[in-house]
Protein backbone atom coordinates (compact mmCIF):
# COMPACT_ATOMS: atom_id res chain seq x y z
CA UNK A 1 0.00 0.00 0.00
CA UNK A 2 1.40 3.33 -0.82
CA UNK A 3 2.36 5.14 1.96
CA UNK A 4 0.72 8.85 1.23
CA UNK A 5 3.76 10.68 3.92
CA UNK A 6 5.90 9.71 0.54
CA UNK A 7 3.79 11.39 -2.24
CA UNK A 8 4.84 14.68 -0.94
CA UNK A 9 5.80 16.96 -3.35
CA UNK A 10 9.41 18.20 -3.46
CA UNK A 11 9.15 21.94 -4.50
CA UNK A 12 10.45 22.84 -7.67
CA UNK A 13 10.73 25.75 -9.77
CA UNK A 14 8.14 26.68 -13.12
CA UNK A 15 5.15 26.64 -10.73
CA UNK A 16 3.48 29.48 -12.49
CA UNK A 17 0.26 28.62 -11.96
CA UNK A 18 0.25 29.11 -7.65
CA UNK A 19 1.82 32.00 -8.14
CA UNK A 20 -0.72 33.25 -10.15
CA UNK A 21 -3.34 32.57 -7.61
CA UNK A 22 -1.72 33.84 -4.94
CA UNK A 23 -0.93 37.09 -6.48
CA UNK A 24 -4.62 37.56 -8.20
CA UNK A 25 -1.99 38.39 -11.61
CA UNK A 26 -3.25 36.07 -14.56
CA UNK A 27 -0.76 33.74 -16.09
CA UNK A 28 -0.13 35.91 -19.38
CA UNK A 29 1.40 39.21 -17.53
CA UNK A 30 3.82 37.24 -15.65
CA UNK A 31 7.51 36.61 -16.63
CA UNK A 32 8.90 33.41 -15.14
CA UNK A 33 12.52 33.13 -13.87
CA UNK A 34 11.80 30.93 -11.91
CA UNK A 35 13.82 27.91 -13.41
CA UNK A 36 17.46 27.51 -15.48
CA UNK A 37 15.54 26.56 -18.23
CA UNK A 38 16.97 28.55 -21.82
CA UNK A 39 14.39 31.09 -22.32
CA UNK A 40 15.28 30.79 -25.55
CA UNK A 41 15.20 27.17 -26.41
CA UNK A 42 15.75 24.71 -29.52
CA UNK A 43 13.45 25.81 -32.41
CA UNK A 44 11.70 21.93 -32.87
CA UNK A 45 10.84 21.66 -36.22
CA UNK A 46 7.53 20.43 -37.79
CA UNK A 47 6.84 16.68 -36.97
CA UNK A 48 5.92 13.94 -39.08
CA UNK A 49 2.26 13.13 -37.91
CA UNK A 50 2.70 9.75 -38.48
CA UNK A 51 5.13 9.80 -35.34
CA UNK A 52 2.15 10.85 -33.26
CA UNK A 53 0.46 7.56 -34.38
CA UNK A 54 2.97 4.82 -34.02
CA UNK A 55 4.77 3.64 -30.86
CA UNK A 56 8.01 5.19 -30.40
CA UNK A 57 11.15 3.21 -31.79
CA UNK A 58 13.26 2.38 -29.47
CA UNK A 59 15.77 1.15 -31.53
CA UNK A 60 16.24 4.04 -33.84
CA UNK A 61 19.78 5.65 -33.63
CA UNK A 62 19.04 8.47 -30.61
CA UNK A 63 20.59 6.65 -28.43
CA UNK A 64 24.12 6.80 -30.25
CA UNK A 65 23.53 10.62 -31.40
CA UNK A 66 23.67 11.23 -27.84
CA UNK A 67 26.37 9.04 -26.83
CA UNK A 68 28.91 11.00 -29.27
CA UNK A 69 27.75 14.20 -28.72
CA UNK A 70 28.20 13.87 -24.42
CA UNK A 71 31.62 11.60 -25.90
CA UNK A 72 30.68 8.47 -24.08
CA UNK A 73 30.65 4.75 -25.01
CA UNK A 74 26.75 4.77 -24.39
CA UNK A 75 24.18 6.64 -23.55
CA UNK A 76 20.27 5.28 -21.97
CA UNK A 77 17.32 7.61 -22.95
CA UNK A 78 14.62 8.32 -19.88
CA UNK A 79 12.01 10.51 -19.52
CA UNK A 80 13.72 13.11 -18.33
CA UNK A 81 16.32 13.22 -15.35
CA UNK A 82 13.85 12.57 -13.07
CA UNK A 83 13.23 8.83 -13.99
CA UNK A 84 16.72 8.13 -13.40
CA UNK A 85 17.14 9.56 -10.33
CA UNK A 86 13.64 7.08 -9.12
CA UNK A 87 15.81 4.29 -10.60
CA UNK A 88 18.90 4.73 -9.06
CA UNK A 89 18.35 3.07 -5.64
CA UNK A 90 17.52 0.09 -7.12
CA UNK A 91 21.13 -0.30 -9.22
CA UNK A 92 22.90 0.69 -6.36
CA UNK A 93 24.08 -1.39 -2.95
CA UNK A 94 22.74 -0.56 0.05
CA UNK A 95 25.02 2.18 2.17
CA UNK A 96 25.21 5.87 3.11
CA UNK A 97 24.61 8.42 0.21
CA UNK A 98 26.37 12.12 0.46
CA UNK A 99 23.36 14.42 -1.16
CA UNK A 100 24.14 17.74 -0.94
CA UNK A 101 22.00 20.11 1.48
CA UNK A 102 21.57 22.77 -1.27
CA UNK A 103 21.00 20.94 -4.24
CA UNK A 104 18.17 19.77 -6.60
CA UNK A 105 15.83 18.56 -4.29
CA UNK A 106 14.56 15.00 -5.74
CA UNK A 107 17.85 12.91 -5.02
CA UNK A 108 17.46 12.85 -1.10
CA UNK A 109 13.60 11.97 -0.96
CA UNK A 110 14.48 9.01 -3.73
CA UNK A 111 17.38 7.35 -1.58
CA UNK A 112 15.15 7.67 1.53
CA UNK A 113 12.07 6.09 0.29
CA UNK A 114 14.35 3.18 -0.71
CA UNK A 115 16.08 3.10 2.84
CA UNK A 116 19.36 4.58 1.99
CA UNK A 117 20.78 6.31 5.18
CA UNK A 118 21.28 9.66 3.23
CA UNK A 119 24.01 12.49 4.41
CA UNK A 120 23.86 16.14 3.68
CA UNK A 121 27.21 17.91 3.02
CA UNK A 122 27.82 21.48 2.16
CA UNK A 123 30.70 22.99 0.36
CA UNK A 124 33.46 25.07 1.67
CA UNK A 125 31.58 28.31 0.77
CA UNK A 126 28.63 27.49 2.56
CA UNK A 127 30.47 25.61 5.63
CA UNK A 128 29.09 28.44 7.67
CA UNK A 129 25.71 27.27 6.87
CA UNK A 130 25.66 23.48 7.93
CA UNK A 131 24.31 22.20 11.37
CA UNK A 132 26.09 19.65 12.86
CA UNK A 133 25.55 16.91 10.87
CA UNK A 134 26.25 17.93 7.88
CA UNK A 135 29.74 17.48 6.55
CA UNK A 136 32.17 19.86 4.29
CA UNK A 137 32.89 18.61 0.64
CA UNK A 138 36.01 19.89 0.31
CA UNK A 139 38.96 18.23 -2.13
CA UNK A 140 41.50 18.01 0.56
CA UNK A 141 39.89 16.19 2.88
CA UNK A 142 38.93 12.78 2.49
CA UNK A 143 35.32 11.84 2.58
CA UNK A 144 33.48 10.21 5.12
CA UNK A 145 34.46 6.40 5.98
CA UNK A 146 31.10 4.96 5.92
CA UNK A 147 29.89 7.00 3.12
CA UNK A 148 29.16 4.65 -0.26
CA UNK A 149 27.99 6.62 -2.66
CA UNK A 150 27.59 10.81 -3.28
CA UNK A 151 25.27 12.80 -5.49
CA UNK A 152 27.08 15.42 -7.23
CA UNK A 153 25.47 18.36 -9.37
CA UNK A 154 27.84 20.01 -11.49
CA UNK A 155 27.81 22.99 -11.88
CA UNK A 156 25.43 22.73 -8.52
CA UNK A 157 21.78 24.22 -9.11
CA UNK A 158 21.42 26.52 -7.15
CA UNK A 159 24.66 27.20 -5.46
CA UNK A 160 26.45 27.65 -8.81
CA UNK A 161 29.36 25.66 -7.39
CA UNK A 162 31.80 23.91 -9.65
CA UNK A 163 34.03 20.93 -9.30
CA UNK A 164 36.90 20.14 -11.93
CA UNK A 165 37.13 16.70 -13.82
CA UNK A 166 40.45 15.82 -11.56
CA UNK A 167 38.16 16.57 -8.48
CA UNK A 168 35.03 14.21 -9.37
CA UNK A 169 37.41 11.82 -10.25
CA UNK A 170 39.19 11.87 -6.83
CA UNK A 171 36.00 11.28 -5.00
CA UNK A 172 34.86 8.64 -8.12
CA UNK A 173 37.98 6.84 -7.08
CA UNK A 174 37.78 7.58 -3.42
CA UNK A 175 34.05 5.64 -3.93
CA UNK A 176 34.52 3.12 -6.10
CA UNK A 177 37.75 1.80 -3.69
CA UNK A 178 34.90 1.12 -1.05
CA UNK A 179 32.24 -0.41 -3.65
CA UNK A 180 30.29 2.56 -3.89
CA UNK A 181 29.58 4.95 -6.88
CA UNK A 182 29.70 8.57 -7.49
CA UNK A 183 26.48 9.87 -9.46
CA UNK A 184 27.03 12.96 -11.57
CA UNK A 185 24.18 15.13 -12.60
CA UNK A 186 25.13 17.50 -15.54
CA UNK A 187 22.20 19.02 -16.10
CA UNK A 188 23.68 22.26 -16.77
CA UNK A 189 26.52 21.12 -17.90
CA UNK A 190 26.21 21.91 -21.52
CA UNK A 191 27.20 25.28 -21.53
CA UNK A 192 30.09 24.85 -19.21
CA UNK A 193 31.38 21.60 -21.28
CA UNK A 194 35.25 22.01 -19.45
CA UNK A 195 33.64 20.71 -16.71
CA UNK A 196 31.72 17.23 -17.91
CA UNK A 197 33.25 13.97 -16.93
CA UNK A 198 30.55 12.13 -19.98
CA UNK A 199 33.84 10.97 -21.32
CA UNK A 200 34.66 8.97 -18.59
CA UNK A 201 31.23 7.24 -17.71
CA UNK A 202 32.27 4.27 -19.33
CA UNK A 203 34.44 3.00 -15.26
CA UNK A 204 32.55 1.25 -12.85
CA UNK A 205 31.63 3.52 -9.85
CA UNK A 206 30.47 6.53 -12.22
CA UNK A 207 27.18 7.53 -13.17
CA UNK A 208 26.56 10.57 -15.20
CA UNK A 209 23.27 11.83 -15.95
CA UNK A 210 22.22 14.47 -18.45
CA UNK A 211 19.37 16.60 -19.46
CA UNK A 212 18.02 18.33 -22.86
CA UNK A 213 15.35 20.53 -20.43
CA UNK A 214 18.06 23.16 -19.35
CA UNK A 215 20.15 24.48 -22.66
CA UNK A 216 18.50 22.81 -24.78
CA UNK A 217 14.96 24.31 -23.46
CA UNK A 218 13.29 21.19 -24.45
CA UNK A 219 11.98 20.76 -20.76
CA UNK A 220 8.58 19.29 -22.23
CA UNK A 221 9.91 16.98 -24.31
CA UNK A 222 10.83 15.06 -20.84
CA UNK A 223 13.78 13.25 -22.11
CA UNK A 224 17.23 13.14 -20.45
CA UNK A 225 20.29 10.24 -20.90
CA UNK A 226 22.04 8.09 -18.24
CA UNK A 227 25.50 7.18 -19.41
CA UNK A 228 27.20 4.12 -17.37
CA UNK A 229 29.32 1.44 -17.59
CA UNK A 230 27.55 -1.92 -18.92
CA UNK A 231 26.46 -3.37 -15.88
CA UNK A 232 24.78 -0.27 -14.65
CA UNK A 233 23.43 0.32 -18.35
CA UNK A 234 21.44 -3.16 -18.19
CA UNK A 235 20.07 -2.46 -14.88
CA UNK A 236 18.72 0.64 -15.60
CA UNK A 237 17.36 -0.53 -19.41
CA UNK A 238 15.19 -3.05 -17.56
CA UNK A 239 13.63 -1.07 -15.14
CA UNK A 240 13.18 1.46 -17.90
CA UNK A 241 11.17 -0.53 -19.76
CA UNK A 242 9.87 -0.18 -23.20
CA UNK A 243 8.37 3.60 -25.28
CA UNK A 244 9.38 5.83 -22.40
CA UNK A 245 10.65 8.63 -24.73
CA UNK A 246 7.80 9.64 -26.73
CA UNK A 247 8.26 9.27 -30.66
CA UNK A 248 7.58 13.57 -30.91
CA UNK A 249 10.29 13.61 -28.58
CA UNK A 250 12.75 11.65 -29.70
CA UNK A 251 12.07 13.17 -33.07
CA UNK A 252 13.15 16.64 -31.54
CA UNK A 253 15.70 15.91 -29.01
CA UNK A 254 17.40 14.27 -32.47
CA UNK A 255 17.58 17.31 -34.44
CA UNK A 256 18.85 19.21 -31.32
CA UNK A 257 21.60 17.14 -30.69
CA UNK A 258 22.98 16.88 -34.35
CA UNK A 259 22.45 20.91 -34.62
CA UNK A 260 25.78 21.56 -33.91
CA UNK A 261 25.81 25.29 -35.01
CA UNK A 262 23.32 26.45 -33.15
CA UNK A 263 24.52 24.70 -29.99
CA UNK A 264 27.83 26.43 -30.55
CA UNK A 265 25.58 29.85 -31.02
CA UNK A 266 23.51 29.22 -28.15
CA UNK A 267 26.64 28.60 -26.04
CA UNK A 268 28.07 31.45 -26.54
CA UNK A 269 24.94 33.29 -26.28
CA UNK A 270 24.20 32.17 -23.09
CA UNK A 271 27.65 33.13 -21.59
CA UNK A 272 27.33 36.65 -22.30
CA UNK A 273 23.25 36.59 -20.98
CA UNK A 274 24.17 34.81 -17.94
CA UNK A 275 26.99 37.70 -17.23
CA UNK A 276 24.62 40.53 -18.15
CA UNK A 277 21.90 38.74 -15.08
CA UNK A 278 25.03 38.42 -13.00
CA UNK A 279 26.01 42.48 -13.58
CA UNK A 280 22.42 43.29 -12.97
CA UNK A 281 21.91 41.82 -9.83
CA UNK A 282 25.38 42.61 -8.57
CA UNK A 283 24.03 46.21 -8.27
CA UNK A 284 20.93 45.26 -5.71
CA UNK A 285 23.08 42.18 -4.11
CA UNK A 286 26.92 42.08 -2.45
CA UNK A 287 26.59 37.98 -3.10
CA UNK A 288 25.73 36.68 -6.36
CA UNK A 289 27.08 33.66 -8.03
CA UNK A 290 26.24 32.37 -11.63
CA UNK A 291 26.18 29.80 -14.30
CA UNK A 292 24.68 30.67 -17.89
CA UNK A 293 22.13 29.66 -17.18
CA UNK A 294 20.95 31.26 -13.87
CA UNK A 295 22.38 33.24 -11.00
CA UNK A 296 22.35 32.81 -7.60
CA UNK A 297 21.87 35.47 -4.53
CA UNK A 298 22.49 34.35 -1.06
CA UNK A 299 20.74 36.64 1.87
CA UNK A 300 18.09 36.53 4.67
CA UNK A 301 15.71 38.93 2.61
CA UNK A 302 15.22 35.87 0.52
CA UNK A 303 11.38 35.56 1.33
CA UNK A 304 11.41 39.57 0.65
CA UNK A 305 12.69 39.73 -2.43
CA UNK A 306 10.64 36.82 -3.94
CA UNK A 307 6.97 38.80 -2.72
CA UNK A 308 8.04 42.19 -3.84
CA UNK A 309 8.96 40.94 -7.45
CA UNK A 310 6.12 38.79 -7.68
CA UNK A 311 3.78 41.86 -6.71
CA UNK A 312 5.64 43.30 -10.08
CA UNK A 313 4.39 39.91 -11.92
CA UNK A 314 8.36 38.37 -11.73
CA UNK A 315 8.37 34.94 -10.34
CA UNK A 316 11.27 33.76 -8.80
CA UNK A 317 12.30 30.48 -7.02
CA UNK A 318 12.95 30.97 -3.50
CA UNK A 319 15.24 28.63 -0.89
CA UNK A 320 14.90 28.22 2.84
CA UNK A 321 17.46 25.92 4.05
CA UNK A 322 20.19 28.20 2.91
CA UNK A 323 18.71 31.47 2.50
CA UNK A 324 18.37 33.05 -1.05
CA UNK A 325 16.67 33.54 -4.37
CA UNK A 326 18.06 31.82 -8.11
CA UNK A 327 17.13 34.03 -10.99
CA UNK A 328 16.77 32.88 -14.23
CA UNK A 329 17.47 34.45 -17.68
CA UNK A 330 14.91 36.87 -19.03
CA UNK A 331 13.45 35.91 -22.75
CA UNK A 332 13.92 39.18 -24.61
CA UNK A 333 14.50 43.03 -24.25
CA UNK A 334 11.00 43.71 -22.81
CA UNK A 335 11.71 40.98 -19.72
CA UNK A 336 15.26 42.68 -19.08
CA UNK A 337 13.67 46.29 -18.77
CA UNK A 338 10.71 45.16 -16.37
CA UNK A 339 13.29 43.01 -14.53
CA UNK A 340 15.57 45.86 -13.74
CA UNK A 341 12.76 48.55 -13.10
CA UNK A 342 11.48 45.85 -10.48
CA UNK A 343 14.22 45.02 -8.70
CA UNK A 344 14.97 48.86 -8.20
CA UNK A 345 11.28 49.22 -6.76
CA UNK A 346 11.79 46.16 -4.55
CA UNK A 347 15.12 47.23 -3.29
CA UNK A 348 13.72 50.92 -2.31
CA UNK A 349 10.22 49.05 -0.40
CA UNK A 350 12.93 46.88 1.89
CA UNK A 351 15.00 49.79 2.56
CA UNK A 352 12.47 51.79 3.17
Amino acid sequence: MLDLADATQVPHGGNLGEAAKRYGIPREDWIDLSTGINPRGYPVPAIDPAAWLRLPDDNDDLEEIAAEHYGATRALAVAGTQAAIRMLPAVLPQGRVGVGLLTYGEYAPAFERAGFPVDRFVTPQFADCRDAAAFVLDPARALPADLKHLVLVNPNNPGTERFTPQQVMQWCEELAARGGTLVVDEAFVESMPELSVANLADREGLIVLRSIGKFFGLAGARVGFVLACPRIDRAMRHLRGPWSVSGPARVAVRAALLDHEWQARTRATLVASGSRLADLLAQFHPTVRHTPLFSWVRGQQARRWQDGLARHGIWVRRFDVIPGVRFGLPADDAAWSRLDAALRAVKMEIES
